[in-house]
């Protein structure tokens, strides 16, 4: 039996209590015989900072370095909001990223159709949505130099955002997501500003060799970052696959979450290169924040996390039929008629977090 090593990283706000529901999901799966999967909990975010001075220690990311796959929960509040910039909650949440050289941030977008009606688009528009943003991680606007504000006298500052590309940072992106397209609709729509931006004209370039070279039977389509975004509203069951830069995958991917009808629905995978074993370094996800405003209640939604726990199993652990199991039991328990207080319809019965959580195993154990 194959075994790996995740580490849990809870996080702030509702972080403990979602990652708390795919805690028991981690025993499901060490029960059921289909891995073992040992795990170990640590700090990242706020209670870091409260704990080590630091939104992520350095003991901390040697563990992440080690383990398989790293699992987070969210990060951040109001409490935090006075702590110096380099060691906000945030400030941990892209060490990871960066330390673990996590360069492709994999967005689904799935609207199921028991959450169609929750959506602030018509049904027409989002029944049967299943959008893949692939949106590039470690470089563009969040990492360039130099990034600064200068104070230039007389009550004026000046502040200096830098976004910077390179060749091979584009490649592998559009690999990534030329891949990912091959095994779903076939069609890759890359997301820029060349019309405006010397990066977008460079991404352009870059994207249309790949395809030349090596995926010319995908179908590819350039859109400006400005067009994909009105179209996602407009009529987004027209993309399969999305790939674009940091700055607009960060945008673009939450807009499409709307679409699905809530954040709390929908998880993320962040990707490193292939190893000499064909392993990737891997941090998983909800799109959601930390929500402290709700945090202790037990009211959470835990779906984007068990989603992401999902996205864990079938890209870092080889066990995709797990993964499709636990797809195919949120989608069971939503037709039932269960909702938390994110996604409450009326008809449909208004479950807490361990309540949701329980709902899923059972279904899951129902189909055993």
């Amino acid at each position: 039996m194959a075994s790996y090593k995740l580490l849990l990283l809870p996080g702030d706000g509702i972080g403990p209590e979602v990652m708390g529901e795919v805690t028991r999901l981690i025993d499901w799966v060490n029960t059921s015989g289909l891995a073992t999967i040992e795990t170990e909990t640590d700090l990242v975010g706020g209670c870091a900072y409260d704990a080590h001075g630091e939104s992520v220690s350095d003991a901390t990311m040697k563990i992440a370095l080690e383990a398989d796959a790293v699992m987070l929960g969210a990060v951040g509040g109001p409490k935090w909001d006075g702590v110096p910039y380099d060691k906000r909650p945030e400030a941990g949440l892209l060490r990871l990223r960066k330390d673990l050289e996590l360069f492709a941030n994999l967005r689904p977008a799935i609207c199921y159709p028991a959450l169609a009606d929750a959506s602030s688009l018509k049904r027409e528009l989002v029944d049967g949505l299943d959008i893949m943003i692939v949106r590039e991680l470690t470089g563009g606007v969040y990492f360039g130099e130099p990034k600064e504000i200068t104070d230039l006298g007389n009550g004026q500052k000046r502040a200096v955002d830098t976004q910077v590309y390179e060749t091979y940072e584009i490649v592998r992106i559009a690999a990534v997501a030329f891949e990912l397209a091959r095994k779903r609709g076939n069609l890759v729509h890359s997301a820029e500003k060349r019309n405006v931006m010397k990066t977008g004209v460079l991404w352009n370039e870059v994207v249309t060799q790949v395809h030349k070279d090596r995926y010319s039977d995908v179908k590819l389509e350039h859109i400006l970052a400005d067009n994909c975004a009105m179209q996602l509203v407009r009529a987004p069951k027209q993309f399969d696959v999305i790939v674009t830069d940091n700055l607009f995958g960060d945008v673009l991917s939450d807009e499409a979450a709307m679409a699905t009808g809530s954040l709390g629905m929908l998880p993320s995978a962040s990707l490193g290169a292939e190893d000499e074993r064909g392993r990737r370094k891997a941090l998983y996800e909800p799109v959601h924040g930390s929500a402290p405003d709700i945090a202790g209640k037990g009211a959470a939604n835990p779906i984007a996390t068990i989603a992401s726990f999902a996205m864990a199993l079938r890209y870092s652990f080889d066990l995709g039929e797990a993964a499709d199991r636990i797809e195919k039991a949120i989608a069971d328990v939503l037709d039932q008629g269960l909702r938390t207080g994110d996604i409450k319809q009326d008809g449909c019965k208004t479950v807490g977090t361990r309540e949701m959580g329980d709902a899923i195993i059972a279904s899951l154990k129902s189909a055993t």
